[in-house]
């Protein structure tokens, strides 16, 4: 199943995202269930949270993987999501 991770980073945590982001790239190419992800952007084109999209074989996998996630362990987030998602085009 594929299950999209959206998170909001919490206001002026920038440098918390640029001290974490090595550690986190890390983190994503580790574990294998990562199929894209990338930053989500103020209008101005700052970093202000993340779109994660994983390959994993149940909600419990995703969780744990959130759990894991180096931007989570450093307080990064305000707000995690994680939803079921239907791949249709791309």
């Amino acid at each position: 199943m594929r299950v999209a991770l959206i998170a909001q980073d919490k206001p002026g945590a920038l440098q918390i995202r640029l001290d974490n982001r090595a550690a986190h790239l890390a983190h994503i190419e580790a574990s294998g269930i990562v199929e894209m992800a990338g930053p989500l952007l103020t209008p101005e084109g700052t970093m202000s949270g993340s779109l994660v999209i994983l390959s994993v074989e149940d909600m419990a996998q995703a969780q744990a993987w959130a759990d894991a996630d180096p931007y989570a362990l450093a307080g990064l987030f305000q707000s995690v999501t994680l939803t079921e998602w239907k791949k249709v085009i791309g």
